[in-house]
């Protein structure tokens, strides 16, 4: 099997945006485990409510821009509630009652939208600055949208390791992830860094969300795909580790996209055409997986974890 270079590029990109999408819900939720110790698997239901609140923002208004200006504060607001009226009760439970508490609230979350967007799924138009494609070198002509997502996710990578390495804010994050109790016993107030962190991460989520919603439908229930791909991503990176978070997203972004699109391929060049079919997709729809398996065996506490952060 001959792979054209160009195809083997604009993969590589999509890939690259992919891992980008989930860097932005990783960091988030790699913070609040690390400093807050707190399992919280309605992550992704926060992208879905960013994704209906641009959907339905940009319907009222016509503007991608303005859409994406209202969205953002208005997911970071829900998830400081919910840190308040539920989380913070969870900080001290065990694990066991965190995992069943946040997966109650997916289901409400979930039966919420479809109680106040119904059942049918949300469309968004790419705005009209965004709608052409981008030339690149060696020939590639890539969708414009895409190529602004990526630059969007590596511009925020670049604020997050700004502010995490260079702030006092950032100081005081790291230190959390470190030792919580020796940061309360400092004087720090420890709750509100707790909510502060919560709500990064829920503007985070509120962004991918954003993103999501013009090439994606935005339907109930979408966050649980991309919330399994983000603990991946983490166990990978390190548990607590923004770079660790950054390295995985894109590794596994690209892993997965490549996988997807050439392994099949490959396989019916090196075997029987329907055992190639049969096995192809099921075996690149598992790569991640068995990276993340590798990884497991080899290097438990990730490739980055949080202390050579």
């Amino acid at each position: 099997m001959v792979i054209d270079p160009q195809l083997l590029a604009f993969q590589a990109l999509n890939g690259l945006q992919l891992g980008v999408m989930l860097f932005l819900m990783a960091a988030g939720l790699t913070l609040v485990f690390g400093i807050m110790n707190l399992i919280n698997l309605a992550h992704g239901s926060l992208y879905m409510v960013g994704a209906y609140f641009a959907a339905t923002l940009q319907g009222w208004s016509g503007s991608f821009v303005l859409a994406a200006l209202l969205a953002i504060p208005a997911t970071l607001v829900l998830g400081v509630a919910v840190e308040l009226v539920v989380l913070r009760t969870l900080y001290d439970r065990d694990h066991l009652d965190q995992v069943l508490a946040t997966f109650g609230l997916i289901l409400f979350f979930n039966e919420a939208v479809r109680i106040v967007w119904g059942p049918s799924a949300l469309f968004m138009t790419t705005p009209d600055f965004l709608s052409g494609q981008v030339a690149l070198p060696f020939g590639i002509i890539y969708p414009s949208y895409r190529f602004a997502i990526i630059a969007v996710g590596l511009a925020v990578a670049l604020f997050l390791y700004g502010l995490i390495s260079h702030t006092r804010v950032g100081m005081l994050i790291r230190a959390g992830a470190s030792n919580r109790a020796m940061v309360g016993a400092l004087g720090v107030d420890v709750k509100f860094l707790y909510t502060a962190v919560f709500a990064l991460g829920t503007a985070l989520a509120g962004i991918a969300g954003l993103m999501a919603g013009p090439i994606l439908s935005v339907e109930s229930g979408m966050g649980e795909p991309i919330l399994i791909l983000t603990f991946v991503v983490i166990v990978i990176g390190g548990i607590g580790s923004i770079r660790g978070a950054f390295m995985g997203a894109l590794l596994i972004g690209v892993v997965d996209t490549l996988g997807r699109s050439f392994l099949p391929g490959l396989l019916r060049a090196t075997f029987n055409p329907q055992v190639a079919n049969a096995a192809g997709p099921a075996l690149a729809s598992m790569l991640i997986y068995i990276l993340m398996a590798l990884v497991l065996a080899f290097r438990p506490q990730g490739l980055f974890p949080a202390r050579a952060a």
